[in-house]
């Protein structure tokens, strides 16, 4: 039987279904691996853009995909030279498609004074900046139904409490929800217990902190059941949204689905601080971005500009925030009143303060790798935390120099 190459296969795949108007200037292709419930935001601010007398003609095509789909998907289409013109996610990503040369810099073609610095230091590698930053965040908080939960826990000792009494009274499946198998989620605890999973480009996880943190999650999970045994995002989701757990540890950009999901029972607090150590915990901040691809036609290039200043305008900022209450990465937007006035806003520029930037650094790529294997793998109790640990950073110390050969 003769065999196929999977490379032409590739090719006409992406050629025919990713760009469908490849050769148009007129078109810009845009993925993103949003939420569902931010979709119809995108979708009316392209809309707006497309109806501009001066767009007459404009198509905008959105893809979505699943974060880790995305970051495949995009690397494979670019190696096959038909990659989208335009990226929209978080910041952890760029650096892998910086180093590889699939997005280019941003530096001259946008004013960044104007955006928060911090948002933009995030994006920040090599002294280039590699995207355009649309929301200000992208960090955990903790959410509550106040059906169960009549003022929000400010250290884990008061929460523990809750978990201890109330939740038994309400005969809730689980305590708290969070997504245990993705190293996202474990960084504001690593925060709380002193360590870090990067120094600068080194990985720092066969730590002290590191071995008491997954301790925390091997106590939470199995001796005080206060979280499920097994549960991913859509798992931990569902859990709160049929009032089946009183907390969850989610990102902001959910906060507007929890808020018409749960009404006048919606409560929202920083996460807790850690009373064994009297530290906070430190959710890793960056915020959403516009990333250009290396690929983009010099003829495009002015359009796609064009989409993104106006999306990141003052007025799509604060629409974005009655939308989405995501915070905006514009200075100008930061001030309006829509958004100051606001409590959750408030209590998410907390936890943002809280926070530590996100590292773009690629060798970051490895840490996430090689976290997500051995902390599940410690945590389902199939490795001791010390062996864990210790592959963890021998992984990723692997991982890494097959990078940098």
């Amino acid at each position: 039987m003769k065999k196929l190459s999977l490379i032409p296969v590739l090719l006409a795949a992406f050629a025919a279904c990713s760009r469908p108007a490849a050769d148009n200037s007129r078109t810009i292709v845009v993925w993103e691996q949003e939420d569902a419930q931010v979709a119809p935001y995108i979708d009316s601010v392209f809309a707006a853009f497309e109806k501009l007398p001066e767009n007459a003609g404009v198509e905008i095509v959105r893809t979505h995909y699943q974060p880790e789909d995305l970051r495949s998907q995009f690397q494979a289409a670019s190696l096959a030279g038909v990659p989208p013109d335009l990226l929209l996610g978080p910041s952890d990503t760029a650096g892998l498609y910086a180093v590889s040369g699939f997005i280019v810099p941003v530096d001259g073609m946008f004013d960044f004074s104007k955006f928060n610095e911090p948002v933009v230091e995030a994006i920040t590698l090599y002294g280039h900046t590699w995207g355009v930053p649309v929301s200000n965040g992208n960090h955990l908080l903790m959410f509550y139904n106040k059906k169960f939960v009549k003022a929000a826990p400010k250290t884990t000792d008061e929460l523990f409490s809750f978990c201890a009494g109330d939740a038994k009274k309400y005969k809730l499946d689980r305590c708290i929800a969070f997504d245990m198998g993705e190293p996202f989620w474990l960084m504001p605890w690593l925060g709380a217990f002193g360590g870090w999973p990067m120094d600068g480009k080194t990985p720092t996880l066969d730590t002290k902190p590191m071995r008491d943190t997954l301790a925390f999650y091997l106590d939470l999970k199995y001796d005080k059941k206060y979280v499920p045994m097994e549960c991913d995002y859509n798992c931990m989701d569902s859990l709160f949204k049929e009032n089946k757990a009183a907390f969850i540890i989610n990102g902001d950009w959910a906060i507007s689905g929890y808020q018409k999901h749960l009404g006048p029972d919606f409560g929202l607090c920083v996460i807790p601080k850690l009373s064994s150590t009297g530290r906070w915990p430190s959710p890793m901040v960056s915020g959403k971005y516009f990333t250009f691809s290396s690929g983009l036609k010099p003829e495009k290039l002015a359009l796609a500009k064009r989409l993104v200043e106006f999306y990141v305008s003052r007025e799509n900022q604060v629409r974005q925030y009655q939308t989405l209450t995501r915070l905006p990465a514009l200075k100008a937007a930061g001030s309006a009143k829509e958004i100051t006035s606001d409590e959750v806003s408030r209590i998410s520029l907390d936890q943002i303060i809280k926070g530590r930037p996100m590292p773009m650094a690629t060798e970051m790529r490895a840490v996430w790798d090689s976290a997500r294997n051995y902390m599940g793998l410690a945590t389902t109790k199939k490795l001791d935390i010390d062996t864990a640990v210790k592959k963890m950073q021998e992984n990723t110390d692997r991982k890494i120099a097959e990078m940098n050969r």
